[in-house]
C-alpha cells in the first residue's frame, strides 16, 4: 500500500482577485508542454509503469490518484461519453478524505448539462475553471452542477482516440479556488494520451474495452431543449434542423413542430455529433440524415445552393464557406 502524504509536494495556486473565470488551453499544445519542475513524479512514466503492470481500470485509479494529489486537488475523476456521445458518466474517481464522491449519481447524464464545456472538448482544449462562482450566465447549468459538488476550482483536459472524443479527466478544488495552469494540464494532457491508448486500443490480454453505455440502455439517448419554464427530451433522430435566432436557437423536428431554445446556435454545434449534423450557414445546421433534395442551380441566376429537409416549410441556403464539406458528405 503506498503511502498518503498529509501534504502535497506541488504546491497549487491560489486565484487571484483579476483572474478570469476560466482558461483555456489548446490541447495539443498543452500535451507538448514541459511537465512542472516540482512534481514528485513523471506522469507520463508513473502511468506507463501502471498501466503495464495492473488491469486497466485498476491502473487508471492509481494515476488519478496520484496525479491529484501531487497538485493538491481533492478529486481526480474521468468522465467518459457513450457511443453516441450525447449520455456521459462518471467511471472512474479519487476523493481526498472528507471529500464527497460523485461516481454513483453521475451515470448516464446527458451531455447537454455540460454543453458548453463539451464544446471546449470537442474543439480539442483544455478548460481550467478558476472560479466556478464567477462563470458566465450562459453556463448556468453547469455552474449549479459544481456547486452541489462543492467545487470551487476544476481542470478538464480532453481524452481523444482515433480523432473522436472518448473522455474527459481533471482536477477539482472543493476547499478552496484554486488555479492549475497550462504545464499541470500539459502534464495531464500526455497522461490522457496514455489512458487513451490503454482503454480504447484492443489489449489482447484483456479482450475488448468494457461495454459503452449505450448498451445498458434499450431507449435512445435524447437531447434536452431548453425552454422557457419547461424542458422536452427529444432524440437526436427526431432533429431536422437548428438556426439561429439572435441570442436563442430555433430547432426543428421532423415532423415540422419547431421549439425555441433558450441557448444559442453556437452551444449546440458544440453539443451535436458532426457525423449527423453539418453547418450549411453561420446561422444554421442541418441533420444530414433528412437531407431530401439538395439543388445547386437554384434562385433567379442559378447560382444559389439549397436543401429541401424533412421537417421544414421551405428550404434552406447554403453558404460558400460551407459547401465543399457539404458535397463530401453527401458524396456528391
Amino acid at each position: 500500500m503506498r503511502e498518503r502524504r498529509s501534504q502535497p509536494p506541488f504546491t497549487s495556486c491560489p486565484v487571484p482577485s483579476s483572474q478570469p473565470a476560466f482558461e483555456l488551453f489548446p490541447w495539443d499544445s498543452a500535451a507538448a508542454a514541459d511537465p512542472p519542475p516540482a512534481l514528485a513524479h513523471d506522469w507520463v512514466f508513473s502511468g506507463a509503469l501502471a498501466l503495464l503492470s495492473d488491469r486497466v481500470d485498476t491502473a487508471i485509479g492509481r494515476i488519478l490518484q496520484q496525479s491529484a494529489e501531487d497538485v493538491g486537488a481533492d478529486r481526480g475523476w474521468m468522465l467518459e461519453y457513450d457511443d453516441s456521445g450525447l449520455l456521459f458518466r462518471n467511471t472512474h474517481e479519487w476523493c481526498r478524505r472528507n471529500v464527497s464522491s460523485h461516481v454513483e449519481d453521475l451515470q448516464s447524464i446527458p451531455v447537454s448539462m455540460i454543453a458548453w464545456l463539451h464544446g471546449h472538448l470537442v474543439a480539442g482544449q483544455a478548460v481550467m475553471i478558476n472560479s466556478v462562482q464567477d462563470l458566465p450566465a450562459v453556463v448556468r447549468e453547469l455552474r449549479a452542477e459544481l456547486i452541489r459538488q462543492q467545487v470551487k476550482s476544476t481542470l478538464n483536459v480532453p481524452v481523444f482516440y482515433e480523432g473522436r472524443l472518448r473522455a474527459c479527466i481533471g482536477f477539482d478544488s472543493t476547499r478552496q479556488p484554486t488555479r492549475w495552469g497550462p504545464q499541470v494540464a500539459g502534464a495531464l494532457a500526455q497522461t490522457a494520451q496514455l489512458i487513451a491508448q490503454a482503454r480504447y486500443g484492443q489489449r489482447p490480454s484483456e479482450g475488448p474495452p468494457l461495454p459503452a453505455i449505450q448498451k445498458h440502455h434499450k431507449l435512445a439517448p435524447m437531447v434536452y431543449l431548453r425552454m422557457h419554464g419547461r424542458v422536452r427530451g427529444v432524440t437526436l433522430l427526431e432533429v431536422s434542423g437548428l438556426r439561429a435566432a439572435r441570442d436563442y436557437t430555433r430547432v426543428h423536428l421532423h415532423n415540422g413542430d419547431a421549439f425555441l431554445d433558450t441557448r444559442p446556435l453556437s452551444v449546440w454545434q458544440g453539443l451535436l455529433p458532426p457525423e449527423h449534423f453539418l453547418r450549411i450557414h453561420r446561422s444554421g445546421l442541418v441533420n444530414l440524415v433528412h437531407v431530401q433534395q439538395f439543388d445547386r442551380h437554384a434562385g433567379s441566376n442559378g447560382q444559389r445552393w439549397q436543401l429541401v429537409v424533412r421537417g421544414l416549410d421551405q428550404p434552406w441556403s447554403v453558404s460558400r464557406p460551407y459547401r465543399r464539406e457539404l458535397r463530401h458528405r453527401l458524396g456528391v
